[in-house]
């Protein structure tokens, strides 16, 4: 187990935060504003406006600690087993089977129930 002292971010780490959302912003607004523009021109300004603001907001400590936490994900990821078609197959069957005959009992239950308790105040349906 490690413990991790979280370090006071730099004021330029502001700076970075708040250039990333206004190219993001930009991006939504620009899409917008030049909407008589061709798409594609449109969809390549904004993806290259969303990969710098990402670049950007990357370059800070919470982007850096996001990105050590996205690769150790995928490295964890990595080490499931996933099964095989056989066996999710097999597993999906017993699964249906199991909630149609829970889906019996409590059918059953529920009318047994519904005699009883008409039975009981003399209120047939």
């Amino acid at each position: 187990m490690s413990t991790n002292v979280e370090t006071p971010s730099s004021g330029m780490d502001a700076v970075k935060w708040l250039v990333a959302i206004v190219l993001l912003a930009g991006a939504v607004v620009g899409n917008y504003m030049y909407a008589e523009q061709s798409v594609l021109l449109r969809a390549i300004g904004v993806v290259v406006a969303v990969a710098a603001g990402l670049g950007i907001a990357a370059v800070t400590e919470k982007g850096r600690t996001f990105l050590a936490f996205a690769k150790e994900a995928r490295i964890e990821v990595r080490k499931v087993v996933w099964p095989t078609r056989q066996e999710t197959t097999h597993t999906t069957l017993i699964v249906m089977v199991a909630t149609v005959i829970m889906a019996l009992i409590l059918w059953g239950l529920d009318g047994i129930l519904f005699r009883a308790v008409g039975f009981l105040t003399g209120l047939e349906i």
